[in-house]
């Protein structure tokens, strides 16, 4: 009887584990490209955000006078988005989209106090515009945020980890409510 020649179970061990780390590198090439493609959607949702606002800024700012305070919060959060697209810093994009956040919310509470500027096609028109984008945007961030947490589960668990710090694969971060968030924005005309 003839013995199987131990080199060759040697080869098959290393074709084996070659095949199972390519494999597991082109799963984490492909999760992080995941991630990208959702952080680029929720770029575009921004920029259509960011787009809109000041068509129903100047659509408001003809009905009504408007507290100027808060156009002048917009300006600057979508100032400052603008700044961070430019850098290309990705945290201090999503800092940036908060700002923006919490600017608008405060647009949006006091567009609510102003009944008579409801009256208006345009405003109406506009503001169904925001909410739509609003909506986008919130979709755009959880498939994001879905996206990473598929990508960072697969660069901390076993085996991947092991292929993920071999080549360079670091944790990406998630979008996460700013401090305050919770609270609703409150509008005083008596100031």
């Amino acid at each position: 009887m003839r013995k199987f020649p131990r080199w060759l179970i040697v080869v098959g061990v290393l074709v084996v584990l070659g095949l199972w780390f390519i494999g597991r590198y082109n799963g984490l090439v492909t999760a992080k490209g995941a991630v990208q493609n959702s952080w680029a959607q929720v770029e575009t949702q921004y920029q259509r955000r960011v787009d809109l606002v000041p068509n129903l800024v100047s659509t408001v700012k003809g009905a009504a006078k408007f507290e100027q305070d808060t156009f002048k919060e917009v300006t600057e959060a979508r100032s400052a988005w603008a700044q961070a697209k430019t850098v290309g810093d990705r945290s201090q994009t999503i800092q940036a989209a908060q700002g923006f956040d919490s600017a608008l919310s405060r647009l949006l509470v006091t567009v609510e106090a102003y009944p008579a500027l409801q009256a208006t096609q345009a405003f109406r028109d506009l503001m169904t515009q925001l909410e739509g984008t609003e909506n986008r945007v919130a979709v755009a961030r959880k498939d994001y945020n879905d996206s990473v947490f598929a990508y960072n589960v697969r660069t901390r668990t076993f085996p991947g980890v092991i292929v993920a710090k071999l080549f360079g694969f670091s944790a990406e971060k998630s979008f996460e409510a700013v401090k305050g968030a919770e609270t609703a924005p409150t509008v005083d005309f008596t100031k």
